[in-house]
């Protein structure tokens, strides 16, 4: 747990670490001269002794604080050049130092920015606490399960701007690592019926409308796409609607967002490899970034009205399995060739953007999935593969990618990809030829979009879940398009 706060005021307390940035050239703020200073110029004769800190952005040192000061130790932060600062750079700065802290044992530490824009505290802070994530929630000794608690005293000029800054991005955070949780749980744990009751259980107390549609009322209704990918598995399907209502005044129709939760895909009888199935413990990313965007909205109070939809269900082989040649019947009404189970995302998919559309009608619409293999072969692990059939959309999405830091990429919407997924026995088949497969599924999924909707699909397959850490993002589940449906709301609607 970190608790950071915003002061205007020197505290007279002790803390563990004293941070002092450190700009480029070893170029000291005018705050920072009053610490380094102290002590027969401690700090300053370190800064000019050694030649490897030079105070470039994201460089970090510890020095062992002289006995008779009230800090522990001190840690130099570089933050590049003064002109040059950026939010994003200054969050990566922040992952540093949680790094720095972990490796002091710090409990508490101080931060003084005064002298900078208020924004700079903000986005430290928020990088920090996102390198902060852990998951360990199954470890069985006390030493690794243990959280070490850290507060964290931001000292400002202006301490009010600074906590208004940070209070959206703390939100956003914990939206994050919500959805990171649900990425990393294990797939024994978490299944349709337990997924749809955390979501239940973590969204209703925040004022969440929570709505939940079983197997016998999705069969009765005519899902056919979601109920054939868990048919035959022992835990049935779930679909889970969440509602806020953050404008009791608006007239608008609600913003629509849907998410594709596979909670394991063994690939059913087109069955995957084992190499790296235990991976597909994470093909509900796209699930998890809905949820967490709604637990992140709700935490802001955001003023806007959002409807969200995830279809959960395990895709396992069993005699009760779908198969290949199979023709199922979709929520739409249209007829589905199944020439690979593996292709199965899509089906949950058409069932859920039909349900979100008939239901609420939303003056837009976004799915975010762990789609395709296809797109990490195009765009590796960087960059959502994203789809929209408005400029005016994707310039939104663009923007709020830009802000955000959770990067997107915009693939092309042709007709010669939607003509490729028309079936010779069915109206569709759910699968296209060797090449462009995420190009071709969404193409398939814009056959789903009623005309005139503005529509987005994000095809998370390479961002959801990374091997190697990066400053703000343990290895594991990412939270990968929680933070840019967030700003895209924020910056557009509220």
């Amino acid at each position: 747990m970190i608790d950071i706060s915003f002061s205007s005021a020197s505290p007279k307390s002790k803390f563990d670490v004293l941070i002092i940035p450190v700009f480029a050239d070893k170029e000291l703020g005018e705050q920072a001269q009053i610490y380094v200073g102290e002590h027969n110029g401690y700090i300053q004769n370190y800064l000019e002794d050694q030649t490897k800190f030079t105070g470039k952005s994201g460089q970090v040192f510890i020095l062992v604080a002289p006995q008779e000061t009230l800090h522990k130790r001190y840690i130099l932060v570089g933050l590049g050049k003064e002109e040059a600062l950026k939010a994003l750079d200054l969050e990566t700065v922040g992952g540093k130092l949680s790094v720095a802290l972990s490796s002091c044992e710090a409990h508490s530490a101080l931060l003084d920015v005064r002298g900078l824009e208020p924004y700079v505290g903000g986005h430290i802070s928020v990088g920090l606490k996102l390198a902060r994530y852990s998951f360990k929630k199954y470890k069985t000794d006390s030493e690794s399960k243990a959280k070490k608690d850290l507060k964290l005293k931001i000292i400002s000029d202006n301490a009010t701007e600074a906590k208004d800054i940070f209070a959206p991005l703390e939100a956003s955070s914990e939206g994050i690592s919500f959805a990171r949780d649900l990425v990393n749980e294990p797939p024994n744990m978490l299944y349709p019926e337990s997924y749809a009751k955390i979501i239940k259980d973590e969204l209703k107390p925040l004022g969440v409308k929570i709505t939940i549609l079983d197997e016998k009322k999705m069969l009765k209704m005519g899902m056919g796409g979601i109920m054939a990918v868990g048919m035959a598995s022992a835990r049935q399907p779930r679909m889970v609607i969440m509602e806020w209502k953050g404008d009791d005044k608006s007239t608008d129709k609600p913003l629509g967002f849907v998410g594709k939760g596979v909670t394991f895909d063994t690939g059913g009888i087109s069955m995957k490899p084992p190499a790296g199935m235990d991976m597909m413990k994470m093909d509900m990313g796209g699930s998890a970034a809905v949820v967490g965007v709604m637990k992140s909205l709700a935490l802001r109070k955001a003023k806007v009205n959002v409807v969200s939809v995830v279809g959960l269900a395990e895709n396992m082989p069993d005699g009760t399995a779908y198969r290949p040649g199979d023709i199922i019947t979709s929520y739409a009404g249209k007829t589905v060739e199944i020439l690979n189970t593996d292709a199965e995302g899509r089906l949950v998919l058409m069932d859920a953007l039909t349900y979100i559309q008939q239901e609420f009608d939303p003056q837009l619409v976004i799915d975010l999935a762990t789609l395709t293999g296809a797109i990490m072969v195009a765009l590796g692990h960087e960059y959502s593969g994203t789809y929209a059939n408005t400029d005016t959309l994707w310039t939104q999405l663009e923007k709020a990618s830009d802000e955000s830091g959770d990067k997107l990429w915009r693939m092309p919407l042709d007709d010669v990809y939607k003509k490729e997924m028309d079936s010779t026995i069915a109206d569709l088949k759910n699968l296209g030829g060797k090449y462009a497969g995420s190009c071709t599924a969404a193409g398939f999924l814009e056959k789903f979009i009623d005309k005139d909707r503005p529509w987005a699909h994000l095809d998370i397959a390479g961002t959801a879940y990374i091997n190697s850490a990066k400053p703000t993002i343990p290895k594991g589940g990412t939270g990968a398009g929680v933070r840019v449906l967030d700003t895209f709301v924020r910056e557009n609607y509220g």
